[in-house]
């Protein structure tokens, strides 16, 4: 059952309620990537992940696959649209066409002791088609230093000045180079002043290099070598991103006292997660590099990163694989989370939301429950590959082990709103190949997942007391 809303220019189509509990098996194909990577000196940016492909080229970007019909999208969320999330559209006509038949796509997974899903509106997102999830985090970094950001902005504008068409790009990359080094040049006294007291030489030496390095890419303007642009610009906002993180003195805030004894991320982490994708003669694995933002949500990133020191997803399965979500972290047997050893019972985490503007997150309810209608998230699901908590649609409190990353399809979003931010709580994105989940298929293999960098950030950690 499909529910159609248009107004105007506005249109999308709700669908597919997404279970926590799959163990669902799906026949599937899948496209498979080998990839590998260099580890990182310490206190270095972390370096992009390279690919090994069996294919001569990568796949291209492309969105998820549609699927041939939808589960019923509750009426009453599709009352609750124009005046919580669709503020744009009051006073525009709203119709509603709801069809009836049978289902013939994919099942909704459901777990048979309980009723735990994600939203059954999960495929409204908000935003531009794609955003970039190093952007996202980056400004999800707890500072406030306008110099670094000057520096920033021209940069991150480059991937939209590639986009013009012949030589309108390299002029357009030009002035966003000189309008980066200017600011450079101006704002470092602002920027070294920013930085902690405990990172400045480690700060300094990023400024240092991130200066070179824009000498080095107005050198790839000149020379016309348009392919070299995007790799440079990537390094230098890896560059951007290191000042900026080494801004953050200490953790800036206190965790409730009621989840101190959590595995808690104080700081950030980036693992990487190998997967086995079956079925495919051409390739074989993928690397994905995930970062985990424990400034804005150290209870859900730590409860994670100690999972991943556990290996409690070594060898687990992709659980559903549907056009909308990747899922895993569904144990074998009769429980659909983590149990821990010392009791013998499901570890669960609070729902944890930072909103922008807080100094700390909300903790135990969502946005909606808060009243806080228009509230902004400072992780939102905006970027293909956000990664985040499942749980009981009903018991905000009931996360355990269960993740997905959201596929996104440009068609099916409309504009400032999402009905995600603020109901599941998102402490990560997949910052490199993140164009290959979409090839994930059900029943393909979670090999490993291994902290690179980070680990020192992890407090509490319940592996070690376990191990």
């Amino acid at each position: 059952m499909a529910a159609i809303i248009s107004c105007h220019q506005y249109s999308f189509v709700a669908t597919s309620p997404l279970k926590k509990s799959v163990h669902h098996k799906l026949s599937s194909t899948a496209t498979h990537t080998n990839f590998h990577f260099a580890p990182s000196p310490n206190n270095a940016p972390i370096q992009p992940l390279k690919p090994l492909c069996c294919s001569q080229n990568p796949p291209p970007f492309r969105s998820p696959p549609k699927q041939a019909s939808s589960p019923f999208l509750p009426y009453s969320i599709l009352l609750r649209l124009e005046n919580w999330f669709f503020p744009s559209l009051k006073g525009c006509a709203i119709s509603i066409a709801l069809a009836v038949g049978l289902l013939t796509g994919v099942p909704a997974l459901a777990n048979t002791t309980s009723n735990p899903a994600l939203p059954d509106v999960s495929v409204l997102i908000s935003g531009p088609p794609i955003k970039d999830p190093g952007a996202l985090l980056r400004y999800a970094l707890p500072i406030d230093n306008k110099a670094i950001r000057e520096v920033q902005k021209p940069l991150e504008d480059i991937t939209d000045s590639l986009k013009l068409a012949g030589v309108k790009a390299l002029d357009s990359v030009e002035r966003n180079v000189r309008q980066a080094s200017r600011a450079l040049k101006q704002g470092r006294t602002v920027i070294v002043s920013g930085l902690a007291k405990s990172k400045v030489d480690h700060g300094i030496e990023m400024l240092n290099k991130l200066e070179a390095g824009m000498e080095e890419l107005e050198q790839i303007i000149a020379d016309r070598n348009r392919d070299a642009v995007s790799p440079k610009q990537t390094e230098l906002l890896n560059y951007v991103g290191g000042v900026e993180e080494d801004m953050v003195d200490g953790f800036p805030y206190e965790v409730p006292e009621e989840y101190q004894n959590m595995p808690l991320l104080k700081g950030r982490a980036a693992v990487d997660m190998k997967v086995k994708v079956k079925d495919n003669p051409s390739l074989d694995e993928c690397i994905f590099r995930i970062v985990l933002d424990g400034y804005n949500a150290p209870v859900t990133a730590g409860n994670f990163v100690d999972l991943v020191e556990r290996h409690f997803y070594d060898g687990m399965e992709i659980q559903r694989a549907d056009g909308f979500v990747v899922q895993t972290g569904d144990p074998e047997g009769p429980a659909d989370g983590f149990i821990d050893p010392s009791t013998e019972k499901t570890r669960t985490i609070p729902l944890e939301i930072m909103v922008n503007g807080e100094k700390a997150p909300f903790y135990g309810a969502t946005l909606e429950e808060l009243g806080l209608y228009k509230a902004q998230t400072r992780l939102p699901f905006n970027a293909f590959g956000t990664m985040a908590m499942a749980r009981d649609e009903f018991e905000d409190n009931s996360a355990s082990s269960q993740v997905f990353w959201l596929l996104k399809e440009s068609e099916l979003t409309p504009s400032n709103a999402n009905i995600l931010d603020g109901r599941y709580a998102v402490f990560g994105y997949i910052t490199e190949n993140q164009d290959y989940l979409a090839d994930l298929k059900v029943g393909d293999v979670i090999e490993s997942i291994q902290v690179v960098s980070g680990l020192d950030n992890l407090v509490n950690p319940s592996y070690k007391i376990a191990g």
